[in-house]
Parts: structure tokens; C-alpha cells; sequence
């Protein structure tokens, strides 16, 4: 049997795991002393008991080390192998050095939670000039992908809508939602010259006057590169619509993107907030399913019926 940690702020989607793929939630604690230093506590697994640790690595440098001290406790305590379920997966976007002396921390942060856990499950991580997971991170890996979802919620929110990728990096999820939806697509081109500092032009969006524009994209950080898509929009139709598997979300990034112009802001529960919208808990419990029955730990009760 595979039994699960949450990291602080993880609970409710490792609640969600535990009640679908029918497995145990056990205890972990996390006190921060007045200096900042952390002191993680757990209960300790059965004898010969496989783990998982939930954590979701948005804003990462105040949870690795706890991370990292809980996944060693762990196996001190008897755990025969310990995992990693991380919704976001932070560090990707930087896969390789654009500037003399740039640390690759896609590779690097890949070795440092590669050496820590035996695998690990994660949902659309930015892959970019990376082809595959497996290019940054040396241990199993699995990748859950979430345009089902995304399609999903679209089907069942937007009215005629007209997927738009607000960059060519965005492509890869804007074909395969609007495949699922059978609508219309357009991917937009980007320049861009630093974190705030981004062009965009959209362009073959005229023959779909009257759908609903439906922005999606794998991360909403500071958001510019959707804030430029939207002002980019010439339609005579509803307000526009933006989702993002991943809404990471820099201090004001919410309201640019209301006051250029979106209807509604979207996101998953890969980071729990306001706009999590789309429950990507099973489909992680699906492969968490898989990954455990291939180990011989997940109970034969596990099944959809149990689905949150």
C-alpha cells in the first residue's frame, strides 16, 4: 500500500487522492521556528510501506527543504520508497543558458529532487526545448496532462469558443483541447524582451467573428503574455475567456488581466486559489492508480467509483 503525506497548503487535493485511489493520508507536520529554520514531523510508515509525499512546488524555495527533510525521515523510518506528487513542477522554463553564466535550473533542480525521491507524478510541466520529462529528471517520471479537463470546462462555460494560444510555446496544449472541442484554433506569435516586457501579434482570427475567444496556456505568471493577446483581439464577440493549467500568479497579475479585458480567469486546482476551477485530482489519482498496482501497493478496492 502507498501511503500519502501532504506538505502544508497540499491537504485538500491530497484528501482528494486519498478518498479516489483508496489509499491512507498520514500525518505531517510543519513548525517554523522564529529564525525561519523548519522542523517537519511525521507518523511513521508501516513496515515495508511505500510513500508519497504531496506537494505542489509553486513559490519553491520556501518548501524544497522541508521537502527534501521530510523525503529523508521518511526512509529513516522504514519507507521502502518514497515518491513525489507534484501538481505544478517548478524551475522548468529554465532548459537551457540564454545568457554567459546562467545557471540550467531546469537540469539542476531535476538532480537535486531526483537524488531525493523514486519517482514522481506531475501535471503539464513546461517543456519547451526539453522534449520529454525525462531530459531533466533522473527518476520515473510520469506526466499527467490536463487539456481533458481544460475541454472539459470550456464545454460546459463557453459558447462557440475559439481556442487562442497566446505564443508558439502554447501550441501543444491549444491543438489538443480544441481537437477534444472540435473548434477552431489560432496560435499567436511572441517576442519577448524581458519579464514585463512582451509583444505579441494575433493574427487569422477574422473568419471566426462571433466565437467566443478562449485564451489557454500551461502558466499564468505575471501574465503579459495573455495581457498583450487579449489588447491583440479585434472581435465583435463576448468577452474573452483565460485559462491556464498552472495560475502561479505575480502580485497584481489577477487584476492586469481583468482590466485588459477578461471575462473570466481560469485555472486548475494544480495551485489551489480563487480561480481553480478544474479538478485535476483524479487524473493525477488515475496514474497514481497505475503507478501503484504495478508496485503491488494499491488495495483492489481503488476504482473510479470512489472519483470526488
Amino acid at each position: 500500500m502507498t501511503a500519502l503525506y501532504a506538505m502544508p497548503g497540499n491537504e485538500a487535493f491530497a484528501d482528494r487522492l486519498s478518498r479516489y485511489a483508496a489509499l491512507p493520508r498520514r500525518e505531517l507536520q510543519l513548525h517554523r521556528f522564529p529564525d525561519r529554520e523548519s522542523l517537519v514531523q511525521l507518523a511513521a510508515p508501516l513496515a515495508q510501506e511505500e510513500v508519497a509525499l504531496v506537494c505542489t512546488l509553486a513559490d519553491p524555495d520556501g518548501k524544497v527543504v522541508p521537502l527534501l527533510m521530510a523525503a529523508a525521515t521518511l526512509r529513516e523510518l522504514g519507507a521502502v520508497r518514497v515518491g513525489l506528487i507534484a501538481p505544478y513542477l517548478a524551475y522548468m522554463r529554465q532548459d537551457t543558458r540564454f545568457h554567459p553564466g546562467e545557471a540550467v535550473s531546469a537540469r539542476i533542480f531535476g538532480k537535486l529532487l531526483g537524488e531525493a525521491f523514486d519517482w514522481l507524478i506531475t501535471v503539464d510541466p513546461h517543456l519547451h526545448r526539453l522534449h520529454s520529462l525525462e531530459q531533466a529528471w533522473p527518476l520515473d517520471g510520469h506526466v499527467v496532462h490536463a487539456a481533458t479537463q481544460v475541454a472539459a470546462w470550456i464545454d460546459h462555460n463557453v459558447v462557440s469558443p475559439l481556442i487562442i494560444g497566446p505564443d508558439g510555446e502554447s501550441a501543444q496544449w491549444v491543438r489538443d483541447v480544441a481537437r477534444r472541442l472540435d473548434a477552431p484554433f489560432v496560435v499567436a506569435s511572441k517576442q519577448r524582451h524581458g519579464d514585463r516586457d512582451v509583444q505579441v501579434t494575433l493574427a487569422g482570427i477574422e473568419p471566426w467573428q462571433g466565437h467566443t475567444p478562449v485564451l489557454v496556456d500551461d502558466i499564468i505568471s505575471s501574465g503579459q503574455t495573455m495581457i498583450e493577446a487579449l489588447r491583440s483581439l479585434d472581435l465583435k464577440a463576448p468577452a474573452p475567456v483565460c485559462i491556464g493549467v498552472h495560475g502561479v500568479f505575480a502580485p497584481g497579475a489577477v487584476r492586469e488581466l481583468r482590466a485588459a479585458g477578461a471575462s473570466r480567469i481560469v485555472t486548475s486546482n494544480t495551485i489551489e486559489g480563487d480561480t481553480a476551477l478544474i479538478d485535476i485530482s483524479t487524473d493525477v489519482a488515475d496514474v497514481l492508480i497505475a503507478l501503484a498496482q504495478r508496485q503491488g501497493t494499491v488495495p483492489p478496492s481503488s476504482n473510479k467509483d470512489n472519483r470526488p
